[in-house]
Formats: C-alpha cells, structure tokens, sequence
C-alpha cells in the first residue's frame, strides 16, 4: 500500500551504511516509523528531506507492517535553527519529547501544528526559549493526557487567583489558606505565572502564544514546567541534558531584568 503524508522528522538514525530510519511526526498517523533506503548518498534525492526536523512530503510504502519512503520533498528546512547550537538543542528537546508523547497510528493535527507552530516562532526569534520551552512542555502534556488541575484549591474548592501553592507530583494546586507550608515538593507560584500555566493548559489553540509574562515569571514558569514534566514522566531526556547550561544562561540574564 502507497500513501502520500506530510511531516516532520523529529529523529534520524542511521541504518547500515547509506540508510536512515526516521520516525516522522505526521498529521494523519501520528508518529511513524519508515526506512529511507539510501537518503545517505551524496546524490540521493533523498538525502536533504529526509534529515532531522526537515519538513517534507513523503511518498510510502508500506508492507507487512513496515513503512519504506519512496520518495520525499522538503517544503521547510528551518536553516535558522540548524545553524544556532541553542534553538538546535531546543528543537531537538521537542523533538524527543514529540517522540516520547505522540501516539503512533493516531491522526494528531494538533501535536503537528504545535510543533511547527513553535520552531517557526523560534527561528524566526520571536519569542524566547524560556517562553518556548515551559509552553511547549505543558501544552503537550495537557494533549497526551497529562493535564495538571489549575482551575481552583485542591483542598477547598474556591477559585484562586494566586499566588498558590502548586504539587509537581500531584499535578493540583493549594491555596495559601489551606496550605500555609505545604512541605517539600511544593512550589509557590504567583499569580502571574499561575495565570500563564491556565492560558497554557486551558486556552483555544488559535490563542496558545498570546500571553506575556515578565523575565522573572519567565523562569519560574520555565523551572515549574520542567519540574512537572520529569514528575509525570519520570524521566529526563539526553537533550535536556545538553540543554541545561544553555538554559543556565539565559536564566541569570533574564534574572538581571528585573521583575
């Protein structure tokens, strides 16, 4: 069976010698696993549209339960990201997380749309990874069936419009009535980076992007989203990992900006 898809290589490894194995985020099927015979060859047709976070049209094959790529085409390469080490690290962090959270055989628009939507954003530089990073996160936890309660007091019920405390295990919220010293594992969080997390969480995806934060809330928001993730998860991710001096970085400089 032939079928035509549109997507995105979030990972390329290599098989045998020219070969790749690519797993490619799609709208249709979600993640899906094919072989570019080739692709690795100086004059394979294959070789540029097939690389990591090159999106493209493919053209498959698929017997016995195995995909093969045929034939692709690159509609956007994001240059703009492959030659920044810190949008390129970033990206990859997606990438893996993309791969860990997308159903495979699903139809998933949404995870598709967010992706390209956010390296869009990021290559062009209009918005920062530490909005990125937190949105990104929380947004594709929320899809995949992580989604944290922020609505009102885990304890009381009552509306809360911060600052509250927040359980990254939990995945809930405390008001500071209820919860004057919640013990370790709680984070405070205030109302401004409260707000963001609800916009995050609970918004229409036409409005995802639309909030601002201050450089302080920035890093809050980022350290909370990333603290949640690794709870829910319970894992971490190698990008992540190379990641995080980089993030180091533009922490203390969003620091030094004051609230």
């Amino acid at each position: 069976m032939r079928k035509s898809v549109d997507g995105i290589v979030i990972r390329e490894q290599n098989s045998r010698e020219d070969d790749r194995l690519l797993s490619i985020l799609t709208r249709e099927n979600g993640v899906i696993d094919a072989y570019a015979r080739g692709a690795k060859r100086i004059k394979s047709r294959l070789l540029s549209s097939t690389e990591l976070l090159c999106y493209s049209r493919f053209e498959l094959f698929h017997y016995k339960g195995r995909y093969t790529v045929d034939d692709s085409e690159s509609i956007r390469v994001f240059f703009g990201i492959r030659e920044d080490v810190e949008k390129l690290s970033l990206a990859a962090y997606f990438s893996q997380l993309c791969r860990e959270l997308v159903p495979e055989g699903e139809c998933s628009p949404l995870y598709l749309r967010l992706f390209l939507n956010s390296l869009h954003l990021l290559e062009k530089g209009k918005r920062s990874p530490l909005f990125l990073k937190p949105m990104f996160e929380l947004r594709m936890l929320t899809m995949s069936g992580y989604m944290p309660d922020l609505v009102a007091c885990h304890s009381c019920g009552q509306y809360q419009e911060g600052p509250v405390w927040f359980s990254p295990v939990q995945g809930e919220i405390d008001c500071l009535n209820c919860a004057p010293s919640p013990g370790p594992g709680w984070v405070r969080l205030p109302a401004g980076v409260l707000a963001a997390m609800r916009h995050i969480v609970y918004s229409e995806f036409e409005k995802l992007f639309q909030f601002t934060l201050s450089p302080k809330g920035l890093v809050t928001l980022e350290e909370v989203s990333e603290q949640y993730l690794k709870a829910q998860l319970d894992r971490t991710f190698p990008a992540l990992d190379f990641l995080q001096p980089l993030l180091a970085d533009l922490r203390r400089a969003a620091l030094l900006q004051g609230e």
